[in-house]
């Protein structure tokens, strides 16, 4: 096997695809919901749209994918996972939002289930993290790293 680690240039992780059923309204509840800018969008193809969204100064965006590019919305698997600097505050405002999401904030002493699976429970998680799902039913792990 050849070593290709010299060679290539990958140097940072780009977008994390999220399957929705509509994007005009998934665009909404991230903008409006969750504060996230929008960093692109256009159309191509026969009629297909990219959209990319971001938190406000972050690097990494997702974009929201329809379903002409593939699996359909609605996974309870966590495939990504957002960093916020007060938990409880994202917690508080989400939940006022009328998010669906875990109703405590799990950390050490407490459980979650797991990233993939819901049959799997995680005791003394840590940091500080819980779940929410978008509108779609896709979920998202929101842990708020050490300081």
């Amino acid at each position: 096997m050849t070593n290709t680690a010299s060679t290539i240039r990958i140097n940072q992780v780009g977008t994390v695809f999220v399957p929705v059923v509509d994007q005009n309204r998934a665009l909404k509840f991230y903008l409006d919901t969750l504060g996230f800018e929008k960093r692109v969008d256009f159309t191509y193809g026969d009629d297909s749209r990219w959209i990319e969204l971001a938190p406000p100064g972050a690097a990494n965006t997702i974009s929201l994918v329809p379903p002409s590019e593939g699996e359909t919305s609605h996974s309870d698997k966590a495939l990504c996972a957002f960093q916020t600097a007060d938990i409880e505050a994202d917690h508080a405002s989400l939940r006022a939002s009328g998010v669906d999401m875990d109703v405590d904030i799990a950390r050490a002493g407490k459980h979650r289930s797991g990233l993939v699976s819901l049959d799997v429970t995680i005791t003394d998680p840590v940091p500080p993290q819980f779940f929410f799902r978008d509108i779609d039913g896709n979920r998202f792990l929101i842990v708020e790293p050490p300081a």
